[in-house]
């Protein structure tokens, strides 16, 4: 038996891997998000699976889910949105299935800032522009950040800077990256990105946060900062430059 970790993407049911479309066709037994995770990919479950939506569950109902399961021998679909890698809330059930003694694997999929990129066409590191993406998010209402990492620190670097889970305090987001970013610096938010009912947002940080307000964006969002999304004049890059192609 195996708990997999998947990936589910952005939201567009087709944005997931074959793998995880695949484990998800053979797991007995799938955990899911409700709020986030797309209904369409539950089809792919087989018959008479247990579909159990996670989020009105707390971490200890959810472990003990994965043990039963454990316990009888089946394997468990865990979708999460976008990729298991960032802001997912996997460590700390793989931390408690490590001490459960119940074995789990990870599959990747299609992360929200990736989604976003897709969806602005624009890729978020450009020549001599910006080569550092930093993604990050706020404390309010969740747990508290590290030193080191609060938005005047971070935004210090003028990377391009992809916020999740923020949108909601759009006022107080931009007060801390203004002095660093500018008041000029574009500015994009992706809402529900991939979805059919997608939303995006542009501006700078003068008025980004009017923008937001007047269009009622609270969730499912990923704030975007950064000369990257307006660059025009940039040198190519070396990757397939006519000098390496000679070399």
């Amino acid at each position: 038996m195996t708990v997999h970790f998947i990936g589910a993407g952005p939201g567009a049911a087709d944005l997931i891997t074959l793998r995880g479309h695949r484990l998800i066709a053979s797991s007995p037994v799938c955990l899911y998000a409700g709020s986030l995770v797309p209904e369409e990919l539950l089809e792919a479950c087989p018959p008479g699976a247990r579909k159990v939506d996670t989020a009105k569950l707390n971490l200890d109902e959810i472990i003990a889910e994965m043990v039963a399961a454990n316990s009888s021998g089946a394997d468990v679909a865990r979708l999460h949105s976008g990729d298991p890698s960032v802001f997912s809330a996997v460590a700390e059930q793989m931390r408690r299935l490590d001490a459960a003694g119940v074995p789990y694997d990870v599959t990747p999929g299609v992360p929200a800032f990736a989604a976003a990129a897709a969806s602005l066409g624009r890729e978020f590191t450009v020549p001599e522009v910006a080569q550092t993406v930093i993604l990050t998010r706020t404390a309010e209402r969740a747990t508290a950040m590290p030193p080191g990492e609060d938005l005047a620190t971070l935004s210090a670097s003028r990377a391009t800077m992809v916020l999740h889970l923020a949108v909601q305090r759009i006022g107080p987001v931009v007060a801390e990256l203004i002095g660093n970013y500018g008041a000029d610096c574009p500015v994009a938010v992706v809402a529900r990105a991939s979805r059919p009912d997608e939303l995006i947002l542009r501006g700078t940080l003068a008025d980004i946060a009017a923008k937001v307000d007047q269009a009622g964006v609270r969730r499912t969002a990923v704030i975007v900062v950064g000369a990257a999304l307006t660059a025009g004049q940039f040198p190519d890059s070396h990757l397939y430059s006519t000098d390496r192609c000679r070399s």
